[in-house]
């Protein structure tokens, strides 16, 4: 596997971004449920969510080509 592509800034920023968006989403759904609130809870659960699909979306570039 090669350690430079054309874009390779770009995707190191969807990896990085997608791990540390994964941390703090479980970090605000766990404090969320500590200290019950929802609010916190449900921007856990997006941020998340976002995080888990930048990852996905640079698995699917990734094997595309």
């Amino acid at each position: 596997m090669t350690a430079y592509t054309a874009d390779g800034a770009t995707l190191l920023l969807k990896k990085f971004g997608g791990l540390v968006l994964i941390v703090l989403g479980v970090l605000g759904i766990a404090i969320g449920f500590e200290y019950s609130s929802s609010g916190l809870v449900v921007a856990g659960i997006i941020a998340l969510a976002f995080g888990m699909g930048l990852l996905v979306l640079k698995i699917i570039r990734r094997n595309a080509a």
